[in-house]
């Protein structure tokens, strides 16, 4: 639709006639857009597609304005939601006859060329009403139909801004509409006009007209920015964040990288860097990432994202904390900084590759048609804290043609070994090495263990349940759920998770209640319950009963059975002679240690009371490991030992057991090794006296437990 051009407006009678015409840009193309959704302030929440546009062309300098044009647009979903079919008139086949999206935009661009031409202007910006029609409909739109916007699209006025710069005492520029900044104007509108989109492109030019006859003010100078293109960067642990600007996005496909995140995000300005992809435990991307954008504004509009599609997979959006974004995406090292201050670069991971690799054999395997930025500069090796490769590695590309080439060697052969190629962000760099920085050097424990503020006090009252028949998916609150209302009869850090030698659930659970009643009252109650399709047992135990099974032991329906174990000093007849008393282990501790590698700190041979050890391999085979019930959060893991008696204490070695945190237990030692091979590894340290009365053995049945052997060593 084309309506003729209004005659130019005369001069302003209030207004000086010899006053210079406000300077500003050469011309604006006031724009208005619609969707098959939501309209307003939620324009482009509902993923919608555009339906309509309506423009005129504004000559700032001599204040005309040109030809109005009205353009339907062909949506793929022809579907109008009941808003917009009320408020546009519309109908389905209307949009089918239309032109696509990529047609109208070429339509777009003739005519606002040929009105600018005609009123003599300038260069034109576009000036809408807010920032939604271009942020979160034009630019998503065109990314998920790989349409390619003209420069044009990439700055515009917001209408609503400008016209609170000039009057700052009235609404929040997003507060303001079209029909509130002409009320406020005192400007009279076309009440009659009904067509849709045109009353609004016209009260836009006439609020544009007025605001140009004020005083002299900057206006129409500087227009908002839209970003082009993702700029991948560095973040240190002591940048500060702003908590309203980060979000966190969930449902993202493994092989999801920052750029794709970013285009995601088309239409909005994500900061420097501020893509994070997260990686679970094993290393692995976890389909998450946390997003930094440049104000708490692209923020907000970001979360109206929630539930939008990437592919066929649909994606969360949520509020996240700078904290969470710096603890993820920052880092301290000085190489890992220079490594990413190279600016728009790919940067691809690699995987799996043999220790004795070096730059030029990683070069050598990418080959000359794929280089990597800056040669062996343009590369990092992730290595453990001794220095130790461990087959990960980092190359930066100057383009995403030479990446691309470089995945075609995914799973091509580096010596023996086939080596795995990924796409990698900056945030993932930093996971990457913190990761392998906060490990430590040797398993050692360097401080005192902690006195257990809930000790498993033994005793033959059943005041416990035990659980068996779990799912082993289920967790701490998925049991709470199915005790119910005798939950709240729990004992603080009462929730027992039995796990396996593997660290996996055994499907068994102890819950430690306020009383034997309680006890009893819940497994009544909950007996043979369904949990996640499962039936599970509920039967009363006793605390001693519950401990013996956290150390290895079994409690079936014919009674109670001690740790299987083949030592005579540990056989059923002397089991009752070793006291039960678990051991507490700090949660950060427990992340880094193998249970299996753990001895107490805290040995003074002066007080007879016992001391954790290990008492044997056979016992070691057996030990069951349990994740306490977090009240309140962040509660340790606990592991249950066997501790000494008090002859075989008499006989440890003095220099050692006066020295808190002096032990460190080695596994993996191989058959062939001697005392030598074993004290190479330690040349570094300061070791025990000459005399090695400090060695004690492990997996030594002949000997006892603290006698000094010959050829297995443990400092």
């Amino acid at each position: 639709m084309t309506s003729p051009p209004p005659p130019p407006p005369g001069p302003d009678p209030g207004a000086d006639s010899t006053a210079d015409p406000c300077p500003g840009p050469g011309s604006l193309v006031v724009l208005f857009g619609a969707t098959a959704g939501a309209l307003g302030p939620d324009l482009g929440s509902d993923e919608t597609d555009l339906i309509l546009l309506v423009w005129q062309v504004v000559e700032p300098q001599s204040r005309q304005v040109g030809t109005l044009h009205k353009s339907l647009v062909r949506a793929e979903a022809a579907a109008l939601s009941p808003q917009c079919q009320e408020a546009s008139g519309l109908s389905a086949d209307s949009l089918a006859r239309a032109e696509p999206l990529d047609k109208v935009l070429q339509q777009f661009s003739q005519l606002v060329s040929r009105d600018v031409a005609l009123l003599g202007g300038g260069p034109y910006v576009l000036c809408t009403d807010g920032q939604q029609l271009l942020r979160q409909v034009l630019h998503p739109e065109a990314s998920r139909k790989n349409l390619v916007l003209p420069d044009t699209f990439f700055s515009y006025y917001d209408l609503r801004r400008e016209f609170h710069m000039q009057h700052p005492s009235l609404s929040p520029a997003k507060d303001l509409t079209v029909a509130t900044m002409a009320q406020d104007l005192g400007l009279e509108t076309d009440a009659t006009e009904d067509d849709f989109g045109v009353w609004e492109v016209k009260t836009m030019v006439a609020v544009i007209l007025h605001l140009l006859k004020g005083p002299s003010s900057p206006l129409f100078l500087k227009p908002e920015v839209i970003k082009q293109k993702y700029e991948t960067g560095p973040c240190s642990k002591a940048d500060v964040v702003d908590s309203e600007t980060v979000v966190r996005a969930r449902g993202l496909p493994w092989q999801s990288s920052d750029q794709d995140v970013a285009r995601f995000f088309k239409g909005l300005n994500i900061a420097r860097g501020g893509v994070a992809l997260c990686l679970n435990a094993q290393g692995r991307r976890n389909g998450e990432a946390l997003i930094r954008f440049v104000d708490s504004e692209q923020r907000d509009l970001a979360l109206q994202r929630h539930k939008h599609h990437m592919g066929v997979r649909y994606i969360e959006v949520y509020k996240a904390t700078g904290e969470e974004f710096v603890k993820i995406a920052g880092g301290t090292s000085l190489e890992v900084a220079r490594f990413l201050s190279r600016e728009d670069q790919v940067i691809l991971r690699l995987r799996g590759l043999p220790f004795s690799a070096g730059p030029t054999d990683v070069l050598g395997f990418l080959g000359p048609e794929c280089p990597v930025t800056g040669g062996a500069d343009g590369l990092l090796f992730v290595r453990h804290p001794d220095g130790r490769p461990t087959g990960d590695a980092f190359a930066l590309f100057a383009c995403e043609e030479l990446a691309q080439a470089a995945l075609r060697r995914h799973k091509s052969m580096l010596g023996k070994r086939y080596i795995e190629l990924f796409r990698s962000t900056a945030a993932e760099v930093q996971q990457v090495l913190n990761r392998y920085a906060s490990s430590p050097l040797l398993p050692t424990l360097t401080a005192p263990l902690l006195p257990i503020p809930f000790p498993l006090a033994a005793g033959t009252g059943r005041d416990c349940v035990r659980l068996r028949g779990l799912p082993y998916t289920a967790t701490i609150e998925d049991i709470l759920s199915f005790l119910g209302e005798a939950a709240a009869d729990i004992r603080p850090h009462g929730v027992h998770m039995v796990l396996n030698q593997q660290g996996r659930p055994s499907g068994d659970a102890f819950i430690q209640m306020t009383s034997a009643e309680r006890a009893l009252a819940a497994a009544q109650r909950c007996h043979k319950k369904v949990m996640k399709e499962r039936y599970v047992e509920v039967v009363p135990c006793s605390t001693e009963e519950m401990s013996r099974v956290l150390i290895g032991g079994t409690l079936g329906r014919s009674g109670m059975s001690p740790p299987p174990c083949k030592l005579p000093c540990l056989s059923p007849p002397t089991y009752a002679t070793f006291q039960a008393t678990p051991t507490l282990i700090p949660t950060e501790t427990a992340a880094l240690y193998p249970s299996s590698a753990l001895l107490s700190a805290a040995r003074v041979p002066a007080a007879p009371s016992p001391v954790a050890y290990y008492p044997g391999p056979a016992t070691q085979l057996y030990m069951n490991y349990t994740a306490y019930y977090p009240s309140p959060p962040v509660s340790p893991t606990t592991v249950a030992y066997l501790t000494t008696s008090p002859a075989a204490l008499a006989s440890a070695p003095t220099s050692v057991l006066s020295q808190p945190g002096a032990l460190v237990r080695m596994q993996g030692v191989p058959y062939t090794g001697g005392m030598k091979d074993l004290l190479s590894v330690f040349q570094a340290y300061q070791l025990a006296p000459d005399d090695y009365t400090s060695l004690i053995p492990v997996g030594d049945p002949p000997r006892t437990v603290l006698q000094a052997p010959k050829e297995w060593v443990c400092l």
